[in-house]
């Protein structure tokens, strides 16, 4: 895939896989193996398009009522899966920040009626969804990150108003963003790490899967509320929703997309995940 030379702006939208599990390599069971190909294999492909910034979302910092933004120049600390200590149990880490981009974020989302802080803590610490992306898809930490939460007082609605914040705040910085969804697709979770989703939820994460490989993104919109209730999106949909909006902000400014799926489609207790980038079709 070669670099895009527009100016700044979203140039890439994609969800991207991070169960516990996958956080240290050796111990990962061979059924989740080509989740961690996926995720390698996208982060390569992303990074060929010489980004400024990745921009994450994660659905296990969860925020109650405002959209918090990380302004941190530097992101540092020990990554812990606080709801399974024993398969990640505090994970290195550290790459740069952008408080430059992070402030115009927040204030995009401001500006839009969406509620914005920033996030400055000095002992702020990535949850596991954070940190299992990032770690295979940039491990020599070479792009910045900024990271938003998952707000449980938020809406698909609102999640649409944070796509076009991020893309207006990419322009008025110059930045190319990668935006990154870090979210399971069905998400009917039960135990047992190797357990499948049901046939019918395996069908519609399969049909979201094609229509990001095939860039249709009115289709994603549109059947995004059928899809949160029948396939238990994870955190609601919450997130697909802002990659969904993402890609049209994407796709309204440079035309058609094209999609991606790096690795295999695979389960993680009832769930399923996958790596899937949707870039222009000119790339």
């Amino acid at each position: 895939m070669r670099s895009i030379t527009m100016a700044g702006g979203l140039i890439a939208t994609v969800v991207a896989a991070h169960a516990p599990r996958l956080g240290i390599e050796e111990k990962v069971q061979p059924f989740q193996h080509g989740l961690i190909r996926g995720l390698k294999e996208m982060g390569q492909a992303m990074r060929d398009l010489k980004p400024d910034l990745f921009v994450l979302q994660s659905a296990h910092w969860v925020s109650t009522f405002n959209w918090y933004v990380t302004r941190q120049a530097i992101h540092h600390g020990y990554a812990v899966a606080d709801e399974a200590p024993d398969l990640l149990s505090g994970a290195p880490y550290h790459y740069k920040g952008d408080p430059v981009f992070a402030n115009a974020l927040m204030d995009a989302m401001n500006a839009a009626g969406v509620p914005s802080q920033g996030n400055d803590s000095e002992h702020f610490e990535w949850d596991y969804a954070s940190y299992v992306p990032l770690h295979y898809m940039d491990p020599d930490a070479t792009v910045p990150v900024v990271l938003i939460p998952t707000v449980i007082c938020g809406s698909h609605e609102e999640s649409f108003k944070v796509a076009a914040a991020i893309e207006a705040a990419a322009i008025k910085t110059g930045k190319k963003v990668v935006f990154i969804a870090s979210n399971a697709l069905s998400h009917a979770v039960e135990r047992g790490p190797d357990k499948w989703p049901t046939p019918e939820r395996i069908a519609m994460d399969k049909q979201l899967i094609a229509h990001m490989e095939k860039g249709e993104v009115d289709a994603l919109l549109q059947w995004l509320p059928t899809f949160t209730k029948e396939a238990v999106a994870e955190m609601g949909g919450k997130i697909l929703a802002t990659l969904f909006a993402s890609a049209k902000a994407l796709e309204q400014r440079t035309g058609p997309l094209k999609g991606t799926m790096y690795g295999d489609y695979a389960q993680s207790s009832g769930s399923g995940n996958a790596c899937v980038a949707m870039v222009p079709a000119s790339a």
